[in-house]
């Protein structure tokens, strides 16, 4: 805070302790007013880069050759990772922590995608923080990094592994939303590509989507007051659904039945601004639900 009020720029040294002291490039940016992408270019430039480490599973009693592996800039001074980087493989990115909304089908999907890698002789970089899923079990792939699911550090793995590309359908809504960002960086997203995963994920494009094939929809908004919640609801009638714009599975969803439901929810259970602002969609009464999985390939 200090340096960024001094308006100095960050230098190798201080960019070299913020790391050691646990700092994101995201935490970085924010309180030097830049961008993450900024900062990791300027870290970059610096040749600051975490190192791989293998967590030592037999408490130093004998060799470890378990696969669990993590980043740290806290390595000593030779900077020398505990593997070599030898094939380049293929990333799968699991989801992360279990929560209301997330299921164990992403664990499923996740761990099939590493073992079809196998199969086809591809090796295989498991990347995922959850240790109660068998995607992070150490035998089930070729390399298992057990880290956050973030841009800063899927960059990392990505470069350092020089890999082949990554697949970020299989882990749901946390991998999804590093799609994009990944895909503005030149990385080779493999499977669904980013541009249909924005299609499907950005409310304003897949409602165009709908209207173009006339597919009928509810009557929606994405509303970042409650004063503007409370006219559309108005407009459109009571049920409706409401849900945090970033949030496409059941988390934090709420139907409201009258204004006094919809003034609870939008003043005790949310935070509607700019930056955080809800939907709201019309809720049809007495509905039937039809759900269809599908699995293309080249169209078909």
């Amino acid at each position: 805070r200090k340096l960024a009020a001094s308006s100095l720029e960050l230098g190798r040294d201080q960019i070299m302790r913020a790391k050691l002291l646990g700092f994101s490039d995201r935490q970085l940016a924010k309180l030097m007013g830049d961008s993450e992408m900024g900062i990791r270019k300027l870290r970059l430039s610096y040749a600051i880069c975490p190192c791989v480490k293998q967590i030592d599973t037999v408490a130093a009693e004998f060799p470890a050759y378990t696969n669990y592996l993590y980043l740290t800039y806290s390595a000593p001074e030779s900077k020398a990772n505990d593997i070599e980087f030898a094939e380049p493989g293929i990333m799968v990115l699991g989801s992360g922590a279990y929560r209301i909304g997330s299921s164990v089908e992403f664990d499923w999907c996740a761990v099939s995608a590493i073992r079809t890698l196998k199969q086809y002789n591809y090796p295989a970089i498991m990347m995922n923080y959850n240790p109660e899923t068998v995607s992070t079990d150490y035998d089930e792939c070729d390399r298992l990094y057990f880290e956050e699911l973030s841009f800063e550090r899927v960059m990392d793995v990505y470069h350092m592994e020089s890999a082949r590309g990554v697949i970020v359908s299989m882990g749901g809504q946390i991998p999804n939303n590093l799609a994009m960002l990944l895909h503005r960086q030149q990385v080779n997203i493999l499977g669904t590509s980013p541009d249909m995963i924005d299609g499907a994920e950005n409310r304003y494009k897949f409602s165009r989507m709908c209207d173009r094939i006339e597919v009928d929809q509810p009557k929606w908004k994405e509303l970042s007051s409650v004063e503007d919640a409370q006219a559309f609801c108005a407009k459109v009638g009571y049920p409706v659904l409401v849900r945090p714009s970033y949030v496409l599975s059941g988390a934090a969803m709420n139907v409201a039945h009258k204004p006094e439901d919809l003034n609870s929810y939008l003043t005790e259970a949310a935070s509607v601004s700019a930056d955080y602002p809800v939907v709201i969609s019309k809720f049809i009464l007495e509905a039937k639900e039809i759900e269809v999985d599908a699995v293309a390939r080249k169209g078909e």
